[in-house]
């Protein structure tokens, strides 16, 4: 069969039994195109012949290597790639369904909103004290207002054909129009529930048994929106027509029961994953290593879980909870073992103290040579130790480099007197700066040209040494404000911009010695450090949120998104890493 030969508006039900499994995902591709309504029972008939083949396929390949001479406990399937796009696509049909269902409800509540006020006019027309001959077109456009709403929620369908039919009935007795009128309505209304009840005898033949009931029950429909026929007619007419909706309700219901067939298969599926689960040795489990292989063979389990469907209603919420405590035990075994990993982090505090009371003791030293060699000593071996916890993390660091700092100030204010030369240098650069806004009104050079002459600057900009310090910020504002906007004009991206902004600070901080790079070093491996651990957080609690509902799939893709960001702004942090590196 080709796949491909599909009706094109998914008419019955085809026969895919005899279809490859290449040709049954074709099949499952081209239907997945159409209305999600009308593609259920095919979409179902081909997950059950695609399965029945996969276990045929898997028997016969257990089969030739026993007869090769394998043991049974040896065998191993082959991963299947055809299965991994079948459950894809199945994954897209249920979330179109799910998706379908919610847009039919709302419809539903808002027809059930309509009819209500109808039902409510109708009422006060009934009971009017008024001339009801008066109200004749009125409730006529009411009866025909009612038909064009579609749908109503299943639960208020009964309740509400049972006030229509009593307000129908109660107003064409009020008015008692004339006997011909009457009876011409009678006569139109049975041939109308004549045609009903041929049309639902012919349901009888009809193969798809879902699309037959989802008929009956707009024939049922029409059957309520039908006023009343002659008396004499009534029983007649409606044993007709409920004894042809009996014989499509039973097909129906077997339908359902075949269904339930399937829960029931899933369940035993779901009992095999549980008991896998609740067998898995976790005491072996002694390294990060072991834990990660555990962990992808649990989330395997996981992704295996969220391809079976529903078991019988009564078992589903007590098989998943067997589930999710099996799960829950694993993961919380995996955090106590990362927990006890806490001692080397310990370690670390202590020695990174050590440094601390280190760095507070020269300080005070006058000695600016030696000082700065023993400091930038320390310095360097700050960064040879590992991280720390958390909570003790920023108030180390401030600690210890606050000692840096201070030394290396007291140094800086005795060892600098310039004030002639950053005046100079202010002129220079507001030179600059005024070259640089003249460059937005150049139209005679191209853009990468214009672009050339604006890095050149920036590099003079940077070569230019300090300014008077209560003028340092504002000229340094204006440079900042012009160069972004000449970046903006000339499409240079945010992230280009950001690096280049920190070559500009990198010149400053050079001329302070090597002690400024240092430290700028430390601070951006200590901020890709967080980076990382973040990136290694949100990976890693991914792994408990692998169940299958609509909760979990919302939170892994917020996940998804903060990973990608945190990735983006670690590799930002690596490139300033690295031209600080090229500095030295």
């Amino acid at each position: 069969m080709d796949p491909l030969e599909l009706n094109k508006d998914t008419e019955p039900t085809q026969d895919f039994s005899n279809a490859t499994r290449e040709e049954l995902l074709a099949a499952l591709k081209l239907l997945l195109s159409k209305d999600i309504e009308a593609i259920k029972d095919d979409v179902e008939q081909i997950k059950q012949v695609f399965y029945r083949k996969v276990k045929a396929e898997l028997e016969e390949n257990k089969r030739k290597f026993l007869e090769e001479g394998g043991e049974e406990i040896d065998f191993k399937p082959e991963k299947d790639e055809l299965d991994e796009q079948l459950k894809e696509m199945l994954n897209e049909y249920k979330s179109r369904k799910s998706a379908y269902t919610a847009k039919l409800e709302a419809e539903r509540e808002n027809n059930l909103l309509q009819k209500q006020h109808i039902l409510e006019r109708m009422k006060v027309l009934v009971e009017s004290n008024d001339d009801v001959s008066t109200h004749i077109n009125e409730f006529r456009e009411l009866q025909k207002k009612w038909k064009s709403i579609g749908q109503v929620p299943q639960a208020n369908v009964s309740e509400l054909w049972k006030l229509y039919s009593t307000y129908q009935e109660s107003f064409w007795d009020l008015i008692k129009i004339n006997n011909e009128l009457r009876e011409y309505d009678f006569r139109k209304n049975l041939e109308i529930k004549q045609q009903l009840c041929e049309t639902a005898e012919k349901l009888a033949d009809e193969d798809d048994v879902v699309s037959a009931f989802h008929q009956l029950q707009k024939l049922h429909e029409e059957w309520h929106e039908t006023g009343p026929v002659a008396r004499e007619f009534r029983e007649e007419i409606w044993t007709r027509f409920k004894t042809a909706s009996s014989v499509i309700n039973k097909k129906h219901q077997g339908h359902f029961d075949s269904i339930r067939k399937l829960e029931d298969d899933n369940l035993a599926l779901k009992q095999a994953l549980c008991e896998k689960l609740e067998a898995l040795d976790i005491s072996g489990l002694n390294s990060y290593k072991a834990w990660d292989d555990a962990t992808k063979t649990v989330i395997a389990w996981q992704e295996e879980w969220r391809t079976i469907g529903f078991a019988p209603r009564k078992m589903n919420h007590k098989i998943f909870d067997r589930y999710r405590a099996a799960c829950d035990k694993f993961f919380n075994a995996k955090g106590e073992f990362y927990k006890s990993s806490k001692n080397v982090l310990n370690d670390n505090l202590e020695r990174k103290r050590q440094l601390c009371e280190q760095a507070e003791a020269l300080k005070e030293n006058t000695d600016w040579k030696a000082t700065s060699d023993k400091l930038i000593q320390l310095q360097k071996e700050w960064k040879t130790v590992g991280p720390v916890a958390k909570k003790y993390s920023d108030e180390l660091w401030k600690r210890f480099i606050g000692a840096c700092d201070y030394f290396f100030e007291q140094k800086q204010k005795n060892t600098s007197d310039a004030r002639s030369v950053e005046l100079e240098n202010l002129a220079k650069k507001k030179e600059i700066i005024a070259a640089i806004q003249a460059l937005d009104t150049v139209e005679d050079k191209q853009p990468a040209d214009i672009l050339i002459q604006l890095r050149e600057y920036i590099a003079a900009f940077n070569e230019i040494g300090h300014v008077p310090f209560k003028e340092k910020d504002k000229v340094y504002k204006e440079y900042r404000t012009h160069v972004d906007k000449m970046f903006e004009k000339l499409n240079v991206d945010a992230t280009q911009r950001r690096l280049d902004n920190f070559r500009s600070n990198l010149k400053d901080m050079s001329t302070k010695g090597e002690n400024k790079l240092l430290r700028e070093r430390e601070k951006l491996v200590r901020a890709y450090e967080h980076l990382k651990s973040e990136i290694a957080t949100y990976e890693n609690n991914i792994g408990f949120l692998t169940v299958n509902s609509k909760k979990g799939s919302g939170l892994i893709r917020e996940m998804e998104r903060k990973i990608e960001a945190l990735k983006e702004e670690a590799n930002l942090i690596e490139q300033k890493i690295s031209l600080i590196e090229d500095s030295f």
